[in-house]
């Protein structure tokens, strides 16, 4: 416990008192607290809500524990991480949508707002250790090198440690790693039998163990944020061997099998409905026997992959449980948003191209190729759409959406000291804002007016731990808002309005839905006709709240909209060009990573380099990107080489350059066409224009890093090896690049839908 100094100072030691004040701050008794959380995965995707996918240890957590069925999200990953850790409505935090799509307005500024402490940063002031490992996703993208500046990652918000990845994603296989506040590289390859899900469960449980020897009456907060289940779904192969044939039968059967087990389990109300199949899902029974075999398969690959992590989440339970601290410990294990529609009709075996909403033969093609291939190194696969709407039973839509398939989620807590009832499942509404208000409550733990000298704000959320021992109690939240990229929902004492934003479409043409709720469990049976007073009332709170809680200004809309339509928008989207951006740097003698900020594919720009060429050098100058999407100019064999990986579909060469020993300046010149997704690249030596490749698909490269003298951890074409440093010093390198005004539609067209 920390100190503060009571005493008298003299001039010397004999006229001085030392005393040392007790802080006031104090837990009644020492209560560790487990937050484990999992991303994308849908209501219906644990065994203990329903699925087929089998999860003995998440299913064993429930038995334990309280299972509640009434639980609620933001519907995407960054604003729920936020929510959870501040207890605070994520526009008013500052993370209105992922922090990628960062605005500064207040509502989306990238990062938490300090006034908004973390649990952990308000858990430090009681004396708890704190640590973080797994996915964070709540600083700014520009952040994301070793440079930093470091203040929002999480050592800067309130844990003594950190190991995991700082972005939205990243490959389990060859992830982009940080410990505490300096990227790393993975400790071992493929090969050596590295996963990330392993990785992540053994440094959680090494700071566990650190931690008890060195406090062993100090508390501790663990903060364990997988990345499964968001793409790329990989997974060792005997995971992904045990679910063969398990779901030939297809997402129709799947979603009439889950509804049935859990009306038998009780996990949904026996009068609950199961919502049509959502609209962009084909009919199962419409599919050739070719695409009934890669889409079981997708779905194959989705099951080991949870399963796996259930598998680690099994270790770190273990672990706490051999020290005797298990039923020292609140554990609350939840999901961040409902199971997601982003691999578009056909799924895709390289997600970075994103899911079309009409079959993609070329994306079909590609994944049946590498059926075998799926959930190893060499995927980074999403699902179809339809197994998102199979994973959100009985619900519809998905992550994004404010209806249940994008909010209501499971979440499971244990904590045998406070809960008598275990077992047992819990209905009250609830939603992410009220988990730290709970723990707090139970903690005996208060916000403290100030944190690092910054005067705090209140928690929004409201502990929901009277409802631990009695089934029956009244609902004490009464109203909750929900918006994610323009779609909109409020649920307000057992109703609930609704509504889609597409991105195509104006915000005065939405059309509010109505649900009552308490009603209808599942949000089926849509009474806005019969109730219209009731939508006029909702909408008019959800106004009311978005103005109390910061949500506007209002956003862009979700992708899932025809590709005809999008292409319609895009006639009148142009590349506005309103200065040029200089980045130079020097004297760069070993590989370094610049920023995720740099990747000017999408835009006009020239590279520029000087080295000193010394013959028999060969390396990489520069990188974007990875196997799955990026590009690379490097030299092999006294040869100076550009290669273009368009998500794996395409790949475009130039014509090898030779280069004399000597010092040169190389020009790499990329225009790119009106439509933004085309161009040419150009190589230019000594002012001499060499070759010239054009490029038909540009990929927008979203949270790729540049590497500088380096390929980063895995080569984004084949005949280079990873990592391949180039040994010579790079005298000057100098980035020139158009900026352009990013319009809403247009980035999240470019961004989340290439058709």
């Amino acid at each position: 416990m920390r100190k503060k100094f009571d005493g008298h100072i003299g001039i010397t030691m004999d006229d001085s008192v030392l005393h040392l004040a007790e802080s006031d701050k104090k837990v009644d008794k020492k209560t560790n607290v487990v937050y484990i959380l999992l991303d994308d995965v849908g209501f219906a995707q644990f065994g203990c809500y329903g699925s087929d996918i089998e999860t003995p240890n998440i299913d064993k957590l429930a038995s334990e524990g309280l299972k509640y069925t009434n639980f609620h999200t933001t519907a995407m990953c960054s604003p729920t991480r936020a929510s959870l850790l501040t207890g605070a409505n994520h526009h008013a935090a500052g993370v209105a949508t992922i922090v990628n799509h960062q605005t500064d307005f207040p509502n989306a500024v990238g990062h938490l707002h300090p006034e908004y402490a973390t649990i952990a940063e308000v858990l430090r002031e009681y004396d708890y250790g704190t640590y973080c490992v797994g996915k964070w996703h709540l600083a700014p993208v520009e952040t994301i090198k070793n440079q930093g500046p470091v203040d929002e990652w999480p050592i800067g918000k309130g844990f003594d440690k950190y190991y995991g990845f700082l972005n939205a994603c990243t490959d389990q296989y060859y992830p982009e790693l940080v410990r505490d506040n300096t990227c790393i590289y993975p400790p071992k390859t493929p090969d050596e039998g590295y996963h990330l899900s392993e990785d992540l469960t053994d440094q959680a449980i090494d700071y566990l163990y650190d931690h008890v020897q060195a406090y062993p009456d100090k508390p501790f907060f663990l903060y364990l944020a997988y990345g499964a289940g968001h793409c790329p779904h990989q997974v060792p192969k005997k995971y992904v061997e045990k679910y063969k044939g398990k779901f030939d039968a297809g997402w129709d059967a799947v979603r009439e099998r889950v509804f049935k087990r859990q009306k038998e389990m009780g996990v949904i109300p026996q009068d609950a409905k199961l919502t049509e199949r959502n609209k962009y899902v084909p009919a199962w029974d419409t599919l050739n026997e070719d695409q009934k075999r890669l889409f079981a398969r997708y779905m194959e690959v989705f099951a080991g992959f949870i399963d796996h992590t259930d598998e680690q989440i099994g270790r770190v339970i273990d672990y706490i449980d051999s020290i005797g601290e298990k039923d020292n410990t609140i554990i609350v294990l939840l999901s961040d948003n409902g199971a997601n529609g982003e691999g578009g009709v056909t799924g895709t075996y390289n997600s970075f191209g994103h899911g079309a909403l009409e079959f993609d033969e070329d994306e079909f093609k590609l994944a049946f190729s590498h059926i075998d291939d799926m959930g190893g190194e060499y995927s980074w696969e999403n699902y179809p759409i339809g197994w998102g709407n199979a994973g959100n039973t009985p619900f519809q839509w998905y992550k994004t959406w404010a209806h249940c398939g994008g909010v209501k989620d499971p979440m499971i807590i244990r904590y045998p000291d406070g809960i008598n009832k275990a077992g047992e499942i819990r209905t009250q509404y609830s939603h992410v804002t009220d988990i730290t208000p709970t723990v707090f409550e139970l903690l005996g733990v208060k916000k403290p007016s100030h944190i690092k000298g910054v005067p705090q704000k209140d928690m929004h959320g409201i502990s929901f731990a009277y409802s631990f021992n009695d089934a029956n109690a009244e609902t004490l939240k009464k109203v909750q808002y929900y918006e994610m990229l323009g779609n909109r929902g409020i649920w307000k004492d057992g109703w609930k309005a609704v509504t889609n934003h597409l991105l195509v479409d104006d915000y005065a043409d939405d059309v509010w839905e109505l649900y009552h709720t308490d009603e209808d469990y599942s949000e089926a049976d849509n009474v806005a006709d019969q109730y219209p007073e009731k939508v006029e009332e909702l909408k008019s709170a959800w106004y009311a709240e978005a103005g109390r809680y910061g949500v506007f200004p209002l956003g862009w809309g979700t992708m899932l909209a025809s590709s005809e339509k999008i292409k319609e928008k895009r006639k009148n989207q142009r590349l506005k060009t309103l200065k040029e951006i200089h980045e130079v740097r020097t004297n760069l003698f070993r590989p370094i990573t610049l920023s995720q900020s740099l990747a000017f594919n999408d835009r006009n720009n020239d590279m520029i380099l000087t080295i000193d060429y010394k013959q028999g050098e060969e390396g990489t100058l520069y990188s974007v990107g990875n196997r799955f999407n990026g590009y690379v100019l490097y030299i092999l064999d006294g040869k100076l080489r550009y290669a273009h990986n368009y998500i794996y579909r395409e790949f475009y060469y130039s014509d090898p350059v030779e280069l004399t020993p000597g010092r040169h300046e190389i020009r790499v010149s990329t225009r790119v066409n009106e439509n933004m997704t085309s161009g040419t690249v150009s190589i230019y030596v000594d002012g001499a224009k060499q070759t010239e490749v054009t490029i038909e698909h540009f990929g927008f490269f979203l949270g790729r890093s540049l590497y500088v003298k380096e390929n980063g951890i895995n080569a984004v074409v084949t005949d280079i090896p990873n990592r391949f440093e180039y040994p010579g010093v790079i005298e000057k390198l100098e980035l020139k690049a158009s900026e352009y005004s990013i319009d809403e539609k247009r980035f999240l067209d470019e961004v989340l839908l290439n058709d």
